[in-house]
């Protein structure tokens, strides 16, 4: 339980109980990200539902603020990072880690965030007249792309990619693709998220040969993104 809190505490701004926890708890927690993803999924299907007492455009612009306030931006704010780090580097690897680490937001970021915000206030938009409730799934399953990308990269510098690195087990990736599989019964776009997760780790073992704390986030946001996608050219169902 402890465990699981300390991933809520993480990936959302919802206030949880101070729990004593050691590093490698911290690690560990990596594998609740799933469960982690519920109750950010729940608040946005919320504000979409209470936006939509007034319109459609309305419903996706609270949906949007739900999740945007709920995970305190911060996996938006790794994919401005990785996006201004890609664009300044060059293929310097060394530069790409210098400038995502550096707390200024560049040029590149700002377009890659604004890009990505629009994307996601189109397709809830578009999502609305479905309902809401797959947005709870959606989110649950992009945070299973941590434990994969922990299990299948390197981590490139010390901080979150480092620390998980060792703690994502092959049974508990099996188990979290097992249910992924169980869910996409009940909800087939779902299934999108195999790809998806599979395609970032890929993409990032090429351009930039490991993992990082905003590459997770980064990914994270793009698999959400791909599955709401997916769940509109699916009509919703």
């Amino acid at each position: 339980m402890n465990r699981l809190l300390l991933a809520i505490g993480f990936l959302t701004r919802l206030p949880v109980p101070i729990v004593r926890a050691d590093a490698d708890d911290v690690a560990a927690a990596v594998r609740y990200y799933p469960l982690a993803g519920l109750p950010v999924g729940a608040a946005v299907a919320a504000a979409g539902t209470l936006g939509g007492l007034v319109d459609p455009w309305t419903a996706a612009l609270a949906a949007l603020a739900a999740w945007c306030w709920i995970t305190g931006a911060l996996h938006v704010d790794g994919l401005a990072d990785l996006a201004d780090g890609l664009g300044a580097a060059h293929g310097d690897r060394t530069r790409l880690l210098a400038v995502m680490a550096d707390p200024h937001l560049g040029s590149f970021g700002v377009v890659a965030l604004v890009l990505q915000l629009l994307a996601k206030l189109v397709l809830l938009h578009a999502l609305a007249p479905a309902g809401w409730w797959p947005v709870v799934l959606v989110a649950a399953a992009a945070r299973l792309g941590p434990l994969a990308w922990a299990r299948w990269l390197r981590p490139l510098k010390p901080g979150l990619g480092a620390a998980v690195a060792g703690a994502v087990r092959v049974r508990d990736l099996a188990g979290w693709m097992a249910v992924l599989a169980g869910a996409s019964v009940l909800l087939p776009p779902l299934a999108t998220a195999y790809p998806l997760i599979g395609g970032y780790a890929l993409w990032l073992r090429r351009r930039i040969g490991g993992v990082t704390g905003d590459a997770h986030g980064a990914g994270i946001e793009l698999v959400e993104t791909g599955l709401l996608l997916a769940l509109v050219a699916a009509g919703g169902r």
